[in-house]
């Protein structure tokens, strides 16, 4: 059987904002959402396939009438739980969540407060730093997500003094040109660069790690300069994750777009045998050189990258493995880093 290590489940596509950059453009329920039982059959599934983690989110999964009694069916069952939330509702339901122990809650804090507001909605910034402090009295690890774009991208320098008081985990990602995002807003390759250096920059300064800070899977690959950047592996959809609509779809990453490459519905087959049939996920489980885009096809690290992000190669190129969020290329192409000899005669080999 296939290891599954993160199960990340829209709960609900119903939400109580409509965030400028929310890639579901979430806001109503959909039409058909799994009811309460199927949630329970679902889980009894992911835990025949031994899924470690299961990551409850939305549109909002405090929305849900039933997230309550779905989470404990999740922690009964023997699986880490985990929820990304905007954290409006965290202030009125944080002693269940205690009780619950999640692993982690990742709570979106996306700027200070006049660019956080502008992005969600009014109010907003001080609840979920509310929302954040009460979790933190009652113990539960808190991870901020940070998603960046042209219009907080310089807010990042003024959040940084606001968490290290807080002693969370902060997790910073990209904006992704689909649903609620206006393209014309995303960063280009150098503010994507000076973002990945400021992720390790504050990571090296910070010899303490009171505030550990990690990029989101649209970070690595490969760099000249960077530590670390050399552990990437490839896009986990399907590999070691999936994605799980709320009408039961089975999908390798929620954030290539919640309505593609499906793989199933829960409905119709049983979940276990989706991940295990040896035709799903194909874009990633049969992955060869061939499938790398322009961006990539040259790479010496092609073979091991896979082309990065799949969620940003598709919205940003409009193919899988093809990511023009490469820090690797960045240095080679704008600041004309070149590439160690081995890989230089590789090159030449190729040609």
């Amino acid at each position: 059987m296939r290891k599954l290590g993160c199960a990340v489940w829209e709960l609900t596509l119903a939400c109580n904002m409509q965030c400028k950059h929310c890639g579901s453009s979430a806001g109503s329920a959909r039409p058909n959402e799994l009811s309460t039982e199927e949630c329970f059959s679902l889980c009894e599934e992911l835990a025949q396939a031994n899924c470690d983690m299961v990551s409850l989110m939305g549109g909002e999964p405090f929305v849900h009438p039933d997230w309550y009694d779905i989470s404990w069916c999740v922690k009964d069952l023997g699986m880490n739980l985990a929820f990304v939330s905007n954290g409006l509702l965290v202030p009125s339901i944080v002693d269940k969540l205690s009780r619950l122990e999640p692993t982690v809650v990742g709570i979106s804090l996306d700027g200070i407060e006049k660019t956080h507001d502008s992005i969600r909605r009014d109010g907003s910034f001080k609840t979920a730093l509310q929302a954040i402090d009460m979790l933190l009295r009652e113990d539960i690890q808190v991870t901020v997500i940070t998603t960046i774009s042209k219009t907080n991208f310089l807010d990042l320098l003024k959040l940084k003094p606001l968490l290290r008081t807080r002693k969370v985990n902060w997790q910073i990602q990209i904006a992704e040109p689909f649903g609620n995002f206006d393209r014309s807003l995303a960063i280009d390759e150098e503010e994507y660069y000076a973002s990945a250096m400021f992720i390790v920059s504050e990571n090296v300064k910070n010899k303490f790690n009171d505030v550990p800070i990690v990029g989101a899977h649209c970070y690595g690959y490969h760099s000249h300069l960077l530590p670390k950047s050399k552990k990437w592996k490839g896009c986990t959809a399907g590999i070691s994750s999936i994605g799980i609509t709320s009408d039961g779809s089975i999908v390798g990453c929620l954030s290539m777009g919640n309505n593609q490459y499906i793989e199933g519905n829960v409905r119709e087959r049983s979940f276990v045998d989706i991940w295990e049939d040896p035709n799903s996920f194909a874009y990633n489980r049969s992955f060869d050189q061939s499938q790398l885009g322009e961006n990539c096809k040259d790479c010496f690290y092609g073979l091991d990258c896979k082309g990065g992000c799949n969620s940003v190669s598709l919205h940003f190129t409009g193919q899988l493995h093809n990511t023009p969020y490469c820090m690797r290329r960045i240095e080679e192409e704008i600041f004309d880093i070149k590439p160690p000899k081995k890989e230089r005669v590789k090159e030449k080999m190729k040609h």
